[in-house]
């Protein structure tokens, strides 16, 4: 009688049916369908106009300068310069960066390297060490670097894990049969690659170079110390000269400005291909190359890259260690610095994954033009500087909330903004390939929309999200500026410690904060390369 009762349900849902439940039924599944939709943008939403309190900010300054002042300060030529070198920097780290990855991931996950997983581990490492202590590192060794392409090769050594990860987690999950097809068809190894492989890379290679390029748009410290000059330290320049300085607001529009930009250019390149399939595809793992006698020039990049990447900041630690003996270990002061970033690192990394959970699954399965906009307000937040975001609540809670100002609670807003897009970058990235089939099966046998995202696509993306909570934890370990600004007094992280060490020249006594920094993002960077394995299934 059960299947009986079930038969006759199923024929009241079909398409064709006439009976006198069958059109009331059909237009509560379509409110059903919609309700989840129309909720889910509706958080995404909340968060965008949250995300847009800086941008506001710095209209509010325009408006109450003037255009007059505006254009004064904005078209003049210490501007064209730092846009300039901006540019420059972008144009030249980012392609570096892509080529640097994509081959690196290539042969650990495709030839048959020596000690492939060991060079794995060595690529994904350089995430442990903050940017600002590669350039305290280099500084050290080579005191006369600066410039442009002082600028640009730290900045390689410094960001392009960021790129490596997605792009070998992709290669992992590759069907190895679409390669065996074309191989057929004639192609040879390196056409194979540029027309086969290369194009099912193109979602992680562009939200990889996003993540960098907001990156490069928004840090301070690596440039300040090699004394090359952009947006970011120019605003910084202008804030601590005069406090909500106009001028800095302005630099602050045109930075905003790149950094939309970069959003347009990243989602012109990435398209709306789709990059998930039903079930795993071939059994059996891809073809190892034979690299014969390639395998020597390509132990020695590996080899290389890691004594620039980790080799010489760790070298240089030691010997400042070394020099400032058990006298630079003060364990009430350090050990205070870090469980306080323990714990922000934790908080700040948990709810900006939540916060940006929303508009990932929108921006993978119901993209739109509505969806773009507000995914560009989740992204743009993380190229400003982390003293504009920190002004910007700091102006609001003295006017609009005073006792959240100098809180804990502001400080980690503050956090959940400057690192809303490497939430985003991992989980969309997740999202997109969990199939949308298992979301449609799953309310096929009666689970509604929310449900069936909730338990079939937020858990295949698990691993996605916990790598965000990493990615993020990392980025709150090295955050400088908005951590000086908005901490309550008391507050005091590994970074912030270090730069007020360094800004003393004081290299000795800071090298402790800035060894347990590494200390502290080695697990975060362990946990961050464990899950991208797991992404791809391994």
């Amino acid at each position: 009688m059960k299947a009986a009762a079930l038969l006759q349900d199923n024929r009241l849902l079909a398409p064709g049916h006439e009976g006198p439940i069958a059109r009331p039924v059909a237009g509560m599944d379509r409110l059903r369908a919609r309700l989840p939709h129309l909720s889910v943008i509706l958080v995404a939403s909340v968060v965008a106009l949250f995300s847009l309190v800086p941008l506001g900010f710095i209209g509010w300054i325009t408006f109450d300068v003037g255009w007059q002042t505006v254009k004064e300060l904005v078209f003049r030529a210490r501007v064209g310069e730092l846009l300039v070198n901006t540019v420059a920097l972008e144009a030249f780290t980012i392609p570096l960066s892509i080529v640097l990855a994509v081959t690196l991931a290539w042969l650990v996950e495709r030839t048959d390297i020596p000690f492939a997983r060991l060079w794995s581990w060595l690529a994904v490492a350089p995430l442990a060490v903050p940017a600002f202590v590669h350039s305290y590192a280099w500084i050290s060794l080579v005191p006369g670097m600066r410039g442009l392409q002082s600028g640009i090769f730290v900045s390689v050594l410094a960001y392009f894990p960021f790129l490596y990860l997605p792009v070998a987690a992709a290669l992992r999950r590759l069907d190895p049969a679409i390669e065996d097809a074309a191989a057929s068809l004639g192609l040879g190894p390196w056409r194979l690659f540029f027309r086969t492989i290369l194009p099912q890379l193109r979602f992680a290679i562009c939200g990889g170079s996003l993540l960098i390029g907001l990156h490069l748009l928004s840090e301070y410290g690596l440039y300040v110390m090699i004394r090359f000059d952009t947006f970011a330290t120019a605003i910084v320049d202008q804030f601590q000269s005069a406090y909500n300085s106009p001028a800095a607001n302005m630099l602050g529009g045109v930075l905003v400005c790149c950094c939309l930009f970069l959003l347009g250019l990243e989602i012109l390149l990435r398209g709306n291909e789709r990059y998930a399939r039903v079930g795993s595809g071939s059994a059996r793992p891809a073809d190892r190359r034979r690299l014969g006698w390639f395998v020597v020039p390509a132990i020695v990049l590996q080899v290389g890259l890691a004594a620039l990447t980790l080799g010489v900041p760790l070298v240089t630690l030691v010997r400042w260690l070394y020099l400032g003996g058990l006298e630079v270990w003060h364990v009430d002061t350090v050990g205070n610095a870090f469980a306080q970033t323990i714990v922000l690192a934790i908080a700040g990394g948990v709810l900006a994954t939540i916060a940006a959970a929303p508009m990932a699954w929108l921006s993978v399965r119901a993209p739109g033009r509505l969806q773009r906009l507000l995914e560009a307000c989740h992204y743009y937040v993380g190229s400003l500087p982390g003293v504009v975001v920190a002004l910007a609540l700091v102006t609001i809670t003295v006017r609009l909330v005073l006792p959240l100002y100098q809180t804990f609670a502001t400080l980690v807003v503050a956090y959940i903004l400057l690192f809303l897009p490497r939430a985003m970058v991992g989980l969309r990235a997740s999202i997109a390939q969990a199939p949308v089939e298992l979301e449609r099966a799953a309310m096929g046998l009666g689970r509604t929309p929310a449900q069936a995202v909730r338990q079939i696509t937020m858990r295949l993306a698990a691993p996605g999200a916990a790598a965000s909570v990493a990615l993020v934890g990392l980025g709150i370990t090295n955050e400088l500026t908005a951590t000086l600004m908005l901490a309550p007094n008391g507050v005091e992280t590994l970074a912030t410690k270090f730069w007020s060490l360094t800004s003393e020249i004081d290299y000795v006594a800071a090298a402790p904060y800035a060894f347990m920094m590494v200390v502290l993002s080695l697990p975060l960077t362990l946990l961050l390369y464990a899950q991208s394995k797991r992404t791809a299934g391994q």
